[in-house]
Order: C-alpha cells, then structure tokens, then sequence
C-alpha cells in the first residue's frame, strides 16, 4: 500500500504486472487516471458527476492568472494533500503556486466549493461493488482546509457514519460508484464529495487511501461490522 507519485500511480502495478507478481486494489490505468486529478475531472464529468470549476496551470502560463475569487490551488498529482493552499486573497497566490510548482509541472486553480465534505469506501472487483457508510469531514473554520497535517495527527473531526437524508446518500453513493466504475477501479477506494445545496460534487478518488489509525476508511469499515486486522511491525 504505496501513497503518492510511484505509489498509487500506477508505476508500482505495472513492475508488479511485468514482473508477474500479485497484487491487490485498482490496476495500471485506473490508478495513474484517478492520480491525475485534471483526468479525473474528465473522466468523471463525462458520465454525469460534477467538479468543481477549475483551470491547469503550466509554469509557462502561470504568470498570465488572475486572482478574483478564493481558490483552492493544488499539483496535478502529489497526493494525501501535498501542496494544497486555500487562497483567499490575490497575495498569497504566488507563493501557493510555487509551493505546488515544486510538486508537479502541472497545478489545478480550482473554485472554492463551499459545502459538506462527504467522503465514501466504495470496494469492488470480481464481485457485487459495497459501498460502506459515509464519513464527514468536519474542517475547522480557522482553516477551511482538510490538510495534511490535520489528516495524519489525530485532530481530524470525522464523524461516522455521517448524518445523511435517504436521499443525499442514493445521491453520494451512485456517484461514488459511477466514478468508481468509470475509472475502471478494483479492491478499495476512497471517493471524495462536497456536498452542496445544489447536490454532490466530487472532490477526488484515491485508489490507494490512507489506513492509518487516524484515516477515514478503516474507520467506515468498522462502522459497517468490518474490523481491518492489526498489522504487525
């Protein structure tokens, strides 16, 4: 279970499927697609699922962005929140950018969505595709940011199973999986919404999510009776 670039990218799958050794989650192309998150946008806008407006940066054309409203600026592809800055205003937008310049040769400027964060453990493969109960993310109004630091110490406020109507969760779940199958994923990934008064917009998917004591899906698992075993070290 590898994070991040030459982990859940796809790149150790592939050694593993040249190399004729066994392994478990999503392959080849559905781990390097849902790393890419402009891919995903793609991907995921074409069958139905709403992002959040964004624009891709190069270093060639940063200079020409203009700031006019909060922003959330990211890599490409790093991963667990790498680089990630919530820009409020036009002055901290260069150092936002330089910070994921340095992650990636790529960066999404994207609109600050404002709105629940809602997160789902959809496992899938060879047999019927579980979705187990959803995770909130209650992010801290000083921040407004789930960012990495709150998600590796413990401070996370994550509520589970999340407070749901029947509808919001049929909204959540069918998009979790619309995404999930469309990107062709297996074994266990995360799917990440903000849910909005105008419905459901997906944030990301991780094909290798975090399980750690302090991450979402162990924690949606045993909510739904399945406890993950210890791990030795």
């Amino acid at each position: 279970m590898l994070h991040g670039p030459q982990g859940e990218d796809g790149t150790v799958a592939a050694l593993c499927e040249l190399a004729g050794v066994p392994y478990v989650g999503s392959g080849v192309t559905a781990s390097a697609i849902a790393m890419d998150k402009w891919a995903t946008k793609a991907v995921a806008e074409a069958v139905g699922v709403r992002t959040a407006p964004a624009v891709l940066l190069t270093p060639h054309d940063a200079s020409g962005y203009r700031w006019t409203h909060p922003v959330v600026v990211k890599p490409v592809a790093a991963g667990s929140s790498h680089g990630v800055t919530l820009v409020r205003d036009r002055h901290a937008l260069r150092a936002a950018l330089d910070a994921a310049f340095c992650l990636d040769t790529r960066v999404l400027v994207e609109d600050v969505v404002v709105g629940r964060e809602i997160d789902l453990a959809v496992l899938g493969g060879t047999g019927p595709t579980v979705v187990m109960p959803a995770a909130e993310i209650v992010v801290s109004p000083g921040t407004g940011l789930f960012d990495l630091a709150t998600k590796y110490d413990g401070s996370a406020d994550i509520r589970v199973p999340a407070q749901l109507s029947d509808v919001e969760r049929h909204q959540l779940e069918t998009a979790a999986v619309t995404v999930f199958d469309a990107l062709g994923c297996q074994g266990v990934a995360r799917v990440d919404f903000f849910l909005t008064e105008t419905g459901v917009v997906l944030n990301e998917i991780n094909t290798t999510p975090g399980f750690t004591e302090e991450s979402q899906v162990p924690r949606m698992f045993a909510a739904a009776g399945v406890n993950l075993p210890q791990s030795s070290t």
